[in-house]
């Protein structure tokens, strides 16, 4: 499946994006069409070979004032997939595919079995329950100028800059992307980067004079113009005065003269577009239900009502815009967590730089009040850091020289050097804006009912205002002219732009909501899910416990307790797994590897090595078993790993993992919010799992499994789920990734960055707390309320408004309200979402 993605910078209007949506999706070969009014934007799936000349026809023929700008077209693919489609996992290894193994030696972090000989084995499995992850952000190419175009204000003045600069023969191609003032430009082999900014620079100043070009890194570009209200609605007012005029002399016989020239002012650009959409097939397009009453009005005499309906169509259609567009910038603001410029060290020297012109490896330094722009290890400074931006968290991080560094932390002290680890487009703050901008092109259950009832409830109500014309006069129930205006406020009330943006625009500030608090939501569709949940599965190591292990018991047998330290320190050091590291780090010694021979890993198991010649076996229990062994009886709660030397048992190591202090809230938090059932799932050993899931509260425990046999536990568990009921599994990475895309719904503790974890789930918790999960739930039922208090509120008032009418009990201005006034509400409402108390 392939998809291409077109920004559409003038659509503003939500019965415009049904429109291109649905006749873009006419377009034989499109398997898929989504238009998001919110974000501006298209994408389109198909299979075989591109239909861009189609798709970019079709829109010039319905909607002419759009100038499509098409996304992937400027080098960077929008992720792949429909919305009940596969979902491709990342797992580090250099393969986009569906992550359905772990390491080679079957690792399970509740086990000791993990050796540092493995490697990624994935398999190429699909599962159909999951949405493709989105696609890192694509850093600057080689070749690649990318220029800003400060005081762009216009989106059609940007798709002129694009066309004209892609045209230079210097210029492979060329994309602005209107939102941010960037323009990006792809070089031709050979080319001169000076020479073409010149060009570039010449050619806009003769196209739009007031826009300044500057380099993308130059801290100068000015910040977004403010727009003129008076300007950008002189014909509004100019028309509106006119219309007063009307008023003031409307018995005097010139007076229609008066009101058609205000009709026309005010609203000649809507009759247009509802001819123009006539013309292509769009009946039931708003513009046209609105020319026909308004001029409807006109031909019964009601020339003041034509007018006026008109004039508040128009007024709300300017409130609606402020409104939508203050509510797009509330969102953004909250993901404002990229630095503008990154201040690079070469040669002792510093330089002001775009952070995707920053390579790994090199150093950057950051200020006391600077924003970190890049993910990186700290070598030299202390400070703390303000991490709320990407975990929610209030209190600052405390980082040290060797700590890591994530781009979109605030400096709050201190200067701070840093060795870059990745570049802009791999890092945090990147994947993180990538995750957000694309969370509502998945359009959640409620979205897609919205969509197919706005385009039955058109129709319905335009043929129910037919009846209404004919029907009664026929019966001698009234005059035409009465029935005919009742009918003409039936096409005034029967757009459902209230619901059409509201919906949407709910589910944006919900993910947005969530985002502020450190809950990544890739989709729509994945907030909807939250609301059902009532089984929350959880992994036991790093996320209900630390994943932090200590050497708590040395319990040998016939042999020295050091000796027995010793042994299991030298077989482990070729182990990077955390309970290998502890034992060694309990061992406290240098370790002389070259005492250590004939490694083999026994997957999920253990391990068998020769030390100074001798055979020792390490391991769990299973594999002491499988050997012949008779194992010490203990009740100590924590990982066993046992110890056999000279074919003969030699005692065991207790390593014990902490318990996270928010894991026992998080527990009963989510039984406040209604989930029916938590489940525990571990490697480990029935006493140590059963010890740790009484400490916090969980209901069920399933210990000493393997990573693939969580797949099947978890299959079991949905199996026995009530009817519209979710299964959520909690993991902390690429490990549970089978088992993350297996469960409705994959929740992933994402830390500090983990790219296993924000590939392979549905939700990412980014400040590793359990107890975050309960939030999550709260904000998708919040959200699900406000959804349906506007679907409820909206339909009563216009089928109230519709009622009336058929009694003679409204007029058109009640229908106008119905229309705009119902929508304004219904925005404002759907913005509560950003909030959760």
């Amino acid at each position: 499946m392939k998809t291409e993605v077109y920004l559409l910078p003038e659509l503003d209007c939500p019965n415009c994006a049904m429109k291109v949506e649905r006749q873009i999706g006419k377009i034989k070969g499109l398997s898929q069409v989504s238009v998001n009014f919110m974000q501006k934007k298209m994408t389109v799936s198909y299979e075989g070979e591109s239909r861009r000349e189609e798709i970019l026809r079709t829109l010039k023929q319905i909607e002419p004032d759009i100038r499509p700008i098409e996304v992937s077209g400027a080098g960077r693919m929008a992720s792949s997939g429909e919305d009940d489609g596969q979902q491709q996992k990342h797992c580090g290894c250099g393969h986009d595919h569906d992550h359905t193994s772990s390491c080679s030696s079957g690792c399970d972090h509740d086990h000791h079995d993990h050796h540092e000989h493995h490697s990624c084995t994935c398999a190429h499995d699909h599962h159909d329950e999951k949405e493709t992850a989105a696609a890192g952000v694509r850093p600057q190419a080689q070749g690649e100028v990318r220029l800003r175009l400060a005081g762009l204000d216009c989106a059609q003045c940007a798709a002129k800059i694009e066309r004209a600069v892609s045209e230079l023969p210097q210029v492979k191609a060329a994309s602005v992307t209107f939102s941010t003032e960037l323009l990006a430009v792809d070089l031709q082999p050979g080319q001169d980067r000076e020479t073409l900014i010149r060009s570039v620079r010449e050619l806009v100043g003769r196209l739009e004079p007031q826009v300044q070009v500057v380099l993308a890194e130059d801290r100068e570009a000015s910040a977004e113009k403010p727009r003129s209200f008076l300007k950008d609605n002189a014909r509004l007012i100019v028309g509106a005065l006119v219309f007063a005029v009307g008023i003031a002399v409307e018995h005097q016989s010139w007076a229609v003269v008066i009101f058609l020239i205000s009709f026309v002012l005010i609203g000649g650009d809507v009759v247009v577009s509802a001819v123009r959409n006539v013309l292509h097939g769009e009946w039931f397009d708003e513009t046209f239900l609105m020319s026909v009453a308004t001029i409807g009005a006109f031909a019964i005499s009601d020339y003041t009502e034509g007018v006026a309906v008109m004039l508040f169509y128009q007024i709300g259609e300017v409130l609606q815009s402020i409104a939508v567009d203050r509510s797009r910038r509330s969102i953004s603001s909250l993901m404002n967590i990229r630095a503008d410029t990154a201040t690079l060290l070469q040669q002792g020297q510093e330089r002001i730089v775009d952070p995707q012109q920053v390579r790994v490896n090199d150093l950057i330094l950051v200020r006391a009040g600077e924003r970190v722009p890049l993910d990186g290890v700290i070598e030299e400074g202390t400070s703390s850091l303000d991490t709320s931006a990407l975990t929610g968290e209030s209190l600052p991080r405390d980082v040290g020289a060797g700590d890591e560094i994530l781009a979109g932390m605030v400096n709050l002290n201190g200067v701070l050097r840093i060795r870059v680890s990745r570049e802009y487009g791999e890092s945090t703050v990147a994947r993180i804006l990538e995750l957000v901008e694309n969370a509502s092109s998945k359009k959640a259950p409620i979205e897609r009912f919205i969509t197919r009832f706005a385009r039955v409830y058109t129709p319905v109500v335009v043929i129910a205002a037919v009846l209404v014309a004919v029907i009664p006069p026929l019966l001698n129930l009234g005059s035409l002219q009465v029935w005919v205006y009742r009918a003409l406020t039936f096409l005034v009330v029967s757009c459902p732009c209230a619901l059409v943006i509201s919906i949407p625009l709910g589910l944006f500030a919900g993910i947005g909501g969530a985002s502020r608090r450190g809950i990544l939501v890739k989709g729509g569709n994945d907030l909807e899910i939250l609301k059902d949940v009532d089984t929350v599965v959880f992994d036991k190591t790093g996320t209900l416990t630390q994943g932090v292990f200590t050497v708590t018991e040395i319990c040998p047998v016939r042999i020295e307790q050091r000796q027995l330290l010793e042994l299991a320190a030298l077989g482990e050091s070729f182990s990077n797994h955390p309970i290998a590291r502890s034992i060694v780090s309990a061992y406290g010694q240098p370790i002389d590897r070259q005492r250590v021979s004939d490694v083999h890993e026994i997957p999920g198991q253990g391990l068998r090595v020769c030390i100074d010649g001798r055979p020792v076996v390490l391991g769990n229990e299973k594999l002491m078993r499988s050997c012949g062994y008779k194992i010490a009886s203990t009740s100590a709660a924590g990982t066993l790993v046992h110890v056999a030397v000279d074919e003969a048992y030699a005692g065991y190591l207790v390593i014990a993992d902490q318990i996270k202090p928010t894991s026992a809230p998080a527990i009963r938090q989510l039984k406040q919010q209604g989930v029916r059932r938590t489940v525990m799932l571990t490697g480990d050993r029935e006493s140590a799992a059963r010890a740790v899931a009484q400490q916090i509260g969980v209901d069920t425990v399933v210990a000493q499994l393997l990573p693939q046999d969580k797949v099947e536990q978890v299959e079991k568990l949905m199996q026995q789920q009530a009817a519209g009921k979710k299964l959520a599994f909690v993991g902390d990475g690429i490990n549970d990734a089978p088992v993350l895309a297996r469960a409705d719904l994959g929740v992933a503790m994402g830390g500090m960055g983990s790219d296993a974890a924000i590939e392979a789930a549905d939700i990412i918790l980014m400040k590793d707390d359990p107890a975050a999960l309960a939030q999550a739930i709260r904000i998708s039922r919040k959200t699900h309320r406000i959804l349906v208090q506007n679907i409820v509120f909206s339909l009563a008032v216009k089928i109230g408004v519709l009622i009336l009418t058929v009694f003679g009990m409204s007029n058109m201005g009640m229908g106008v309200f119905a229309d705009v006034g119902v929508m304004l509400l219904a925005i404002l409402n759907s913005m509560r979402a950003l909030s959760l108390r």
